[in-house]
């Protein structure tokens, strides 16, 4: 059998399971905005659920973005360090906006919307259309605003879903026709990312993990400064800067 550990931490409520290609064994969902000090011990305990030890593992499947600029970048750091002590795992990456998409398949009937709340008036959004053993993105994940989604051309999606959708319920429901589902029921989950392992054209396997980076979307505030101040781009991993743009 082919175990994978789970993990998403694009958002405020972080989720971590563990199972097989298409089946979960076990899931916990963890603390809002605590994901630093929730994600190791959540991994610990989904493990003792299923009945599983690292050693039964053939990999990690991790929500890639986009989503919290931090939220991220300590749910990376958590597979690197199981990668770190395990280096015989292998790493695929799905966008979390399809891991919130996913679940709602049968429920829409058409293409979802996944919507993320990235501040200031965005959001985070992506259409994908499902099959029974497939997924084919029909808009790649980017920042935007509801507003622009509602311009375009093309595929209009018969739901929306997540914390942007819930948002900006008024724009959504005129957008699809339909009420927008929020959190907690829309929220992403490491569950769906298991799920997704099965699933055509869903997740890709991460070659380098050292040098790979999520999709943050957008850069983060206090990155923005640094680069600003500096006059040039940030180089993760300096020591000079390490840590300096990390919020």
């Amino acid at each position: 059998m082919s175990f994978y550990l789970a993990l998403d931490s694009a958002t405020d409520v972080g989720s971590v399971a563990v199972g097989e290609p298409g089946r979960v064994l076990a899931e916990i969902l963890v603390s809002e905005r605590r994901h630093a000090t929730t994600l190791a011990p959540a991994i610990q305990q989904v493990m003792r659920l299923a009945g599983l030890t690292h050693a039964d593992l053939k990999g990690i499947v991790i929500g890639d973005g986009p989503g919290s600029f931090t939220g991220l970048r300590i749910g990376f750091a958590t597979a690197k360090g199981v990668l770190f002590q395990h280096p015989e795992l292998v790493i695929h990456t799905a966008p979390s906006l399809m891991a919130c998409a996913w679940p709602f398949r049968l429920l829409a009937g058409g293409p979802i919307a996944a919507l993320y709340d990235a501040l200031r008036g965005d959001v985070f959004a992506a259409i994908y259309r499902f099959s029974e053993d497939a997924a084919v993105t029909c808009l790649a994940p980017r920042l935007t605003t509801v507003t622009q989604l509602t311009e375009l051309e093309g595929v209009v999606p018969s739901l929306a879903l997540g914390d942007g959708a819930a948002l900006y319920s008024e724009l959504a429901r005129s957008w699809t026709g339909r009420q927008p589902i929020g959190p907690p029921l829309a929220a992403p989950r490491a569950g769906a990312l298991l799920q997704l392992l099965a699933v055509a054209g869903a997740t890709r396997l991460v070659e380098d993990p050292d040098s790979f980076e999520p999709d943050y979307g957008r850069l983060a505030e206090a990155q923005v400064k640094w680069e600003a101040k500096h006059g040039r781009e940030l180089a993760w991993g300096r020591d000079e800067v390490s840590g300096s743009a990390g919020q």
